[in-house]
């Protein structure tokens, strides 16, 4: 079977919030026997450096040694590493604009930076417009995050973009030859029998491609039943979609997904349409 995703691209500062999606991407790449591209974003203000060079060479040299950091990580797993220093005064916009030269398929992301007071519930400001402007998907990564080996849970609704969704769950699962989880949550009994058609078609899915599954249908809080459900069934990868305002554009992340990304313990795969 073919990978689902062949073009990955990281995004890392080489922090220590960065290390569990370092750790994720080279696993990937490692185990689809992949090269993995990467892009080392720079803040880059050139007025400022003009007035004062010895900062920018500071920063320069920092992100030199980082660099070399990773690439002799990279080398340890068997993993030939590609980074591409981009420099601008949005990093966010640098990472958009490297996956989009790129044509990537997949950014893996840090889920924050520097702790703040709601860092227990938010992304970083950072990331977030990551997740809402990317051209692709993006996996966001809690820093002590590792690649999922136990089971994959799906959070979808009975819509299209619900259905694209669980689709491409199904993929993933089928490859990494692990069971899946489908989870709906619906905000009253009456509205059960409206998701339940979704549930019969995956399962459907599920047997022709071989794939365990169990679903279920949930009643209260989505962002509540998501994460309580991938403790309860173990689960260490949770895919979704993101919101997309047909207004705004990918201006916004939706409340769920900002909710279940931000207190996630495990690697959490936005999908976009």
């Amino acid at each position: 079977m073919s990978e689902l995703f062949t073009r990955l691209l990281l995004a890392t500062e080489h922090s220590l919030f960065d290390s569990g999606a370092e750790a994720v991407a080279l696993a990937m790449a490692h185990r689809c026997g992949l090269a993995l591209p990467a892009v080392f974003p720079l803040v880059s203000n050139p007025e400022f450096e003009a007035l004062a060079p010895h900062i920018a060479a500071k920063s320069e040299q920092d992100a030199a040694r980082k660099i070399a950091e990773l690439r002799l990580q990279a080398v340890s797993m068997g993993v030939s590493v590609e980074i591409q220093v981009r420099r601008g005064e949005e990093l966010y916009q640098e990472i958009v604009q490297e996956a989009i030269a790129r044509a990537s398929e997949l950014i893996i992301l840090r889920r924050r930076g520097k702790r703040s007071f709601l860092a227990n519930l938010l992304l970083g400001e950072m990331v977030s417009k990551v997740v809402a402007h990317a051209p692709c998907h993006v996996l966001i990564v809690p820093r002590g995050g590792q690649f999922w080996s136990r089971r994959i849970l799906v959070a979808a609704e009975n819509t299209a973009q619900g259905r694209r969704i669980c689709q491409t769950a199904m993929a993933l699962a089928s490859q990494c030859q692990l069971p899946l989880h489908l989870l709906t949550v619906v905000a009253a009994d009456v509205l059960q029998e409206a998701a339940q058609p979704l549930h019969n078609q995956i399962q459907e899915m599920a047997r022709n491609a071989g794939v365990v599954l169990e679903t279920e249908i949930r009643i209260g809080k989505p962002f509540a039943e998501i994460l309580a459900t991938s403790e309860r069934t173990t689960s260490d990868l949770i895919m979704m979609g993101c919101r997309d305002d047909t207004h705004l554009g990918r201006a916004l992340v939706g409340g769920v997904a900002q909710k279940v990304l931000g207190l996630s313990e495990h690697p959490v795969l936005v999908l976009h349409s």
